[in-house]
């Protein structure tokens, strides 16, 4: 079953990027338009039963360019959070609880990014604008204040 999986995966992979470089080029785009065009100021095909025809045939370019779109941003966006992890991981005083963030629940990306205005905040009232700061130090702040309370 899993091979089955990877078969069809691959396959749906090579067809994703195939149809994106051939969706995203602006020649298919100008012929796209000037059909469109010619669609709506042709009179006869409105009196002609192709109507329908092109009609479905346009819905169902449609509904499948949505998948292939979708596969094509996750593609993107898992690149773009590995890339950031790397950077993340690789930088000596970076917090490593922001590696693979998009994981995490509304609540802690909601609580991260109180610390990450804390930084900012520390960043405009600081004599030194190219002093950098963890969220480490941030969050350890916090529990200090917490604890003093």
């Amino acid at each position: 079953m899993k091979d089955l999986y990877k078969i069809v995966e691959t396959t749906f992979e090579k067809f994703s990027l195939a149809a994106t470089r051939v969706l995203g080029n602006s020649i298919t785009f100008m012929l796209a338009l000037s059909l469109v065009i010619r669609y709506f100021t042709d009179e006869k095909v409105y009196s002609e039963p192709r109507h329908n025809l092109i009609m479905d045939i346009i819905f169902s370019v449609t509904f499948l360019s949505i998948f292939i779109i979708q596969k094509s941003v996750n593609r993107f966006s898992a690149a773009l959070h590995l890339k950031m992890n790397e950077l993340v991981a690789s930088h000596d005083n970076a917090s490593n609880r922001i590696i693979n963030v998009e994981e995490k629940t509304e609540e802690e990306i909601r609580d991260l990014a109180k610390h990450y205005s804390t930084i900012a905040e520390n960043a405009k009232s600081s004599d030194s604008m190219q002093s950098s700061q963890s969220i480490e130090h941030v969050i350890e702040e916090v529990k200090k204040a917490e604890e003093n309370k």
